[in-house]
């Protein structure tokens, strides 16, 4: 029986067996009793390894996903010089010496991520065959949308497992410091991912809303909606006292999914055609002015919370300015975007790199990660 027509199920048993399906182990025998990671300094390896990761699932990979998103015929090639990259920085990363580390999440996670990129090879490889006669066709259609799936959800999970890298080079976040992390690494990862969103959407999403039938602040107003319900109902332990973070954290749960059915209601017009409005952009204003005053344990914490508030507030403004003045209610501008449309996604960026930064027991962030390790 010829092989072509078992290739589908050899490429995907071949991907997802390239990596093993257990973390791999490192030498934790100079971790002193109590600590998360050995007094060594990172070797030359394990920086090779950061920076070629960082490089690979950070910017090749994900440029590359846009490319595909776009049908460019770049797409291809710079997909094949991130998996290069990745490779090679996760064959470094089981060979450096120097700093030992305690068994932690980021070696954990490794295999799920390499096993997702190896399924994207895997699915890569048969499409670019463009097998379609006979029952190929059926099992191509459902192939060509896992592929566009998993490749979207790769970033997301790749920034997951670059942030566990940096935690557990530094080793923090560990025992009780887990929630506050967990919490401030989440709000700044949203923000970040909000603003390429916002990117992708400027230079390349057009066509796609326009498809949907919806405006942007749909799907904005959408997102809030969920994060709000989310956020009223996990801010705080119930079955605990409430403290001030609690309320505060949860009274702005209550606000966002409140304003985000509103959003909802505005993006359609009485001819039931997509319409902006201003909801997502005020919500972000209030969110970035309710940190900006969120009182924190420390004065260098409460000082960086303060910036994150501030660049917060300026974005929320920034996006307001954007749709009612120079967009215009318009879905778009003709032509290339306005300079102005980058001011947004940079001052989200901004603030979500800031919210790394504003931990409230000054042994979280990069600020203080030094003084935490040693």
């Amino acid at each position: 029986m010829p092989l072509h027509r078992y290739l589908p199920f050899i490429l995907l048993l071949l991907g997802t067996g390239l990596v093993p399906v257990a973390a791999h182990e490192h030498d934790a025998e100079g971790v002193p009793e109590g600590k998360a990671v050995s007094p060594d300094p990172l070797d030359s390896i394990l920086w090779i390894h950061i920076f070629t990761m960082i490089i690979a699932f950070g910017l090749i990979l994900p440029f590359g996903m846009v490319l595909g998103i776009i049908r460019s015929r770049w797409h291809v090639p710079v997909q094949v010089l991130g998996t290069v990259l990745a490779v090679l920085g996760w064959l470094l990363g089981h060979a450096h010496k120097g700093r030992q580390f305690a068994p932690n999440i980021h070696a954990a996670f490794a295999p799920s991520l390499m096993s997702m990129l190896a399924l994207q090879i895997g699915l890569g490889i048969y499409l670019r065959l463009h097998l379609e006669r006979g029952w190929h066709g059926v099992v191509r259609w459902h192939l060509v949308r896992l592929h566009g799936v998993v490749g979207k959800v790769m970033p997301v999970v790749s920034w997951t497992q670059m942030l566990f890298g940096g935690i557990t080079a530094m080793g923090f976040c560990r025992a009780d410091h887990q929630g506050q992390c967990l919490a401030h690494f989440i709000m700044g990862s949203s923000f970040i991912g909000y603003g390429i969103i916002m990117l992708i959407i400027l230079f390349a999403g057009q066509a796609w809303l326009k498809r949907t039938g919806r405006s942007q602040e749909f799907w904005d107003s959408l997102v809030i909606t969920i994060w709000g319900f989310i956020n009223t109902f996990t801010e705080h332990r119930w079955g605990r006292a409430w403290a001030h973070n609690d309320i505060q954290h949860t009274s702005m749960g209550v606000v966002w999914w409140c304003a985000g059915l509103l959003g909802l209601w505005l993006s359609r017009g009485r001819n039931k055609q997509p319409k902006r409005n201003l909801i997502p952009g005020i919500v972000i204003f209030l969110t970035g002015y309710a940190m900006s005053a969120h009182p924190q344990h420390l004065m260098l914490s409460t000082m960086v919370h303060s910036v994150f508030g501030y660049t917060l507030m300026a974005a929320g403004l920034a996006r307001i300015v954007e749709i009612a003045f120079v967009l215009r209610d318009k879905p778009a501008l003709d032509g290339e975007p306005s300079s102005f449309q980058h001011m947004t996604p940079f001052l989200l960026f901004a603030s979500g790199f800031s919210g790394f930064r504003s931990p409230g027991d000054g042994k979280l962030g990069t600020m203080l990660a030094f003084e935490y390790v040693y």
